[in-house]
């Protein structure tokens, strides 16, 4: 069975592993009190902070179009509820 931290280790590991390359994604989060992030895997730092979230969505989407990554939204939890997909095939 595993707990917790084993798996807090393991996407620890994933996002580490994809930091700085062409397989990053890029994550709209909630950011400090009323506004919203895109975050790329691996990085601290926001790569765009918003007043709003339809913003933040609009800017990751572009931006993951961009890299031919993905977009993944998150909601106000945290929790992933939409991605987008703009990988080649």
């Amino acid at each position: 069975m595993t707990n917790k931290r084993d798996n807090q280790t393991d996407r620890d590991q994933y996002f580490k592993e994809r930091a700085g390359t062409d397989e990053a994604r890029f994550h709209v989060v909630p950011h400090d009190e009323d506004r919203w992030a895109v975050k790329v895997e691996g990085e601290e730092e926001p790569a765009y902070t918003a007043d709003s979230k339809n913003e933040a969505v609009k800017e990751a989407k572009r931006m993951a179009e961009e890299a031919k990554t993905m977009a993944y939204i998150h909601d106000d939890d945290g929790k992933i509820e939409r991605q987008h997909n703009y990988m080649e095939s």
